[in-house]
């Protein structure tokens, strides 16, 4: 199970690192706005549904550490997502 885990870490990161292209830091973190939601939201998503995404997803609003509010943003996981796959024993 923990090795499940850690596979699932893995592919989120390459997913989120892909998203994170392009878009501006923030110099708290030095990760775009919604790096850490989207993180999340992918974890959870895999571990409820043993699959990736797919289509145009809005995630949540948040706040950040200084309890500033986070605007609610689409991603698109199809162009996101493209080439990565779970592990064949989670799908």
């Amino acid at each position: 199970m923990e090795s499940q885990k850690n596979q699932n870490q893995a592919i989120v990161e390459q997913i989120v690192e892909r998203w994170a292209i392009g878009k501006p830091l923030l110099e708290l973190t030095g990760k775009p706005s919604g790096y850490y939601r989207l993180t999340n939201y992918l974890l959870e998503y895999i571990r409820v549904h043993n699959k990736l995404p797919t289509g145009v997803h809005a995630m949540p609003e948040g706040r950040d550490r200084l309890n500033n509010l986070e605007p609610s943003f689409p991603v698109d996981f199809n162009t996101i997502t493209g080439g990565i796959s779970l592990p064949s024993d989670l799908q």
